[in-house]
Formats: structure tokens, sequence, C-alpha cells
């Protein structure tokens, strides 16, 4: 059986400023039904992904900003992050894990730079929404087998 990432869902506290937000990163707009009063449902795809993210109003009870860990998948991290940059978002400088393995979660087991030996899955940036949901941009060269 297939079991597809097809949507998460983002909370946010202000529908129009992450829309806008979300747009100015070049994901694409893929809906936007005001339903009802107080129901809003905005969908945005990144570019290059198969599932895509739906906020809005009324769409979660989760707090604005407590996502955390949203990886995005990157083939040229350093690219990445300047690109994000450039579009006006405050983008974190490229980090590697102190353990070499995965992002822990919080700052504290960062390392400046990437990945001294520049693995595939382990050089890192960091960025949030306007409501402080973490995206994490990780370094993909090699996909592990079965991906």
């Amino acid at each position: 059986m297939d079991l597809k990432l097809e949507v998460i869902v983002v909370p946010v506290s202000d529908a129009d400023k992450a829309k806008d937000f979300y747009e100015a990163l070049g994901w694409r707009l893929d809906a936007d039904f005001p339903v009802a009063e107080g129901y809003r449902v905005i969908q945005v795809t990144p570019p290059g992904s198969s599932a895509s993210v739906i906020f809005g109003d009324g769409v979660t009870t989760a707090t604005p900003g407590s996502t955390q860990g949203l990886y995005l998948v990157v083939t040229d991290i350093e690219a990445a992050r300047t690109e994000l940059a450039e579009r006006g978002v405050e983008v974190s400088e490229v980090f590697h894990d102190v353990t070499g393995v995965f992002n822990h979660a919080g700052t504290a087991a960062r390392v400046p730079g990437p990945d001294p030996e520049r693995r595939s899955y382990a050089s890192y940036a960091s960025f949030h929404d306007p409501d402080g949901n973490e995206w994490i941009l990780q370094e993909v060269t090699d996909r592990l087998p079965g991906r």
C-alpha cells in the first residue's frame, strides 16, 4: 500500500500575512477558499514538492507558530539559503549537527558551516514564518535506497 503525504497544516494567526510570506518564497498558490465566516482554507505548494501546505482560518486548533521541524529538501544548501535571503527571508547560516547524524531540536547542537564531509542529509539552514513556525532546509545530494 502506498501512503503518500499530501498536505500538512500550519497554524497561523493572520492568513493574509502568511499567504504573502509563502508567495514571496516563490511557492505556488493552489487555492484560497473563504468558505464561511471564520473558515478560510489557503493551500500553497513549495517548488518541486508533491506535498502542499494548508493554513488559514479555522483549519486547525494548534497554536500559531507551534509547528517545528518542517523539512524542505534542497540539492545545494548554500544556493537555497542565498535565494531565500534574496527574497527577504531571515534565514540562519548553514550549520550541521554536533552528532553528524540528524538535526537536534533547538539550536544548542548546531555547529556553524556545512557538514565537513559534505555528506548527504547532514547540512542545514533554518527559517521561520511570521508566526514562528520552523522550517529546516536539508541538503540531500544522494538519496538513500528506496527513497
